[in-house]
């Protein structure tokens, strides 16, 4: 058949792409490849997270096996690895992976992602991991950082598609972005903590807010994502979060697994995963992280919040 216009005939010599996960991060991740030109399909299996690119009239897919048929690059952004192992390498998938390339964008472990690695090789596709720091507006704006776990030829090749997303950078081979990522995660969840204990710590002893603020912006113990979870935390509001409490969660105990694996000592994290615990316990699993404060600050009248049990 013959095409139409100009335009078709780009659409139809652009890189066919396929994203899987279309949860907070996923979202934005499609609305802004597809502004920037690429031809892109998506699949969630929460099929509700598709209605706003359905409204937007995104491309979608019926199942993850469509995804693949029409797709040469597929985009993970999947919770964790089993959830991938649930999508992706199932038989039904499994035999569609042959000559596409997969690039995994979620946190998950440096093994998972090595065996991630060798598993989709055996099926005759390829694969490197790309893993993001930022959250929504980051997501929105195309300026994630996207840390690449490849060959230095798969980087070379996938940095333009990985450039409409943020700035991609060269790690190593596959695991060593995936390791990274979690020991910026892991700061994410040290720095929340030790900010909510001293920000509960001043507003109990009567210092004022301003005043702890001020101090603290004008010394090294300074660190941005103060200021952005302050007012959060000062009003109790977690809700309509970037990153999820239970994610945070996910995360802690990914490294703490990892750490311990290579002989590190872990207590403090341990402490802070006992946090993360709690407030997952006290509800606050889907809300934003920043709700660290509201377990290391019960609210006043109900002692037992700090120390829950936890399943």
């Amino acid at each position: 058949m013959l095409l139409k216009s100009t335009r078709e005939r780009r659409r139809a010599q652009r890189m066919k792409i396929g994203l899987v996960g279309t949860g907070l991060m996923g979202l934005p991740m499609v609305e802004r490849l597809r502004t920037a030109g690429e031809f892109v399909t998506a699949w969630n299996r929460t099929a509700s997270k598709l209605q706003p690119l359905k409204d937007a009239g995104a491309e979608l897919a019926s199942s993850a096996a469509e995804l693949l048929r029409s797709s040469e690059l597929i985009l993970l952004m999947l919770t964790d690895a089993p959830a991938i192992h649930e999508v992706l390498l199932v038989e039904e998938c499994r035999s569609l992976l042959a000559d596409r390339t997969v690039i995994q964008m979620g946190t998950i472990a440096p093994q998972e992602s090595r065996d991630l690695h060798d598993e989709i090789r055996r099926s005759g596709g390829f694969y490197l991991e790309a893993p993001v720091l930022g959250s929504i507006p980051e997501a929105k704006a195309g300026t994630l950082q996207v840390m690449v776990g490849s060959t230095p030829e798969q980087f070379e090749q996938w940095s333009p598609i990985l450039r409409q997303l943020g700035m991609p950078r060269y790690v190593g081979e596959v695991g060593s972005a995936a390791a990274l990522k979690l020991a910026l995660n892991q700061l994410i969840a040290a720095l929340t903590t030790a900010f909510s204990l001293s920000l509960g710590f001043v507003q109990r002893q009567n210092v004022p807010i301003d005043t702890f603020m001020q101090v603290l912006r004008q010394s090294a113990l300074y660190a941005p994502t103060f200021d952005k979870k302050l007012q959060r935390m000062i009003d109790r509001d977690f809700a309509n979060p970037n990153f999820p409490t239970r994610h945070l969660l996910k995360d802690a105990n990914l490294f703490l697994q990892e750490a311990r694996n290579l002989g590190l000592q872990v207590d403090s994290l341990a402490g802070i995963q006992h946090i993360i615990e709690i407030a997952c316990t006290e509800g606050l699993a889907d809300a934003d992280y920043s709700a660290l404060f509201a377990a290391v600050n019960p609210e006043a009248g109900n002692p037992e919040a700090g120390n829950p049990e936890c399943s």
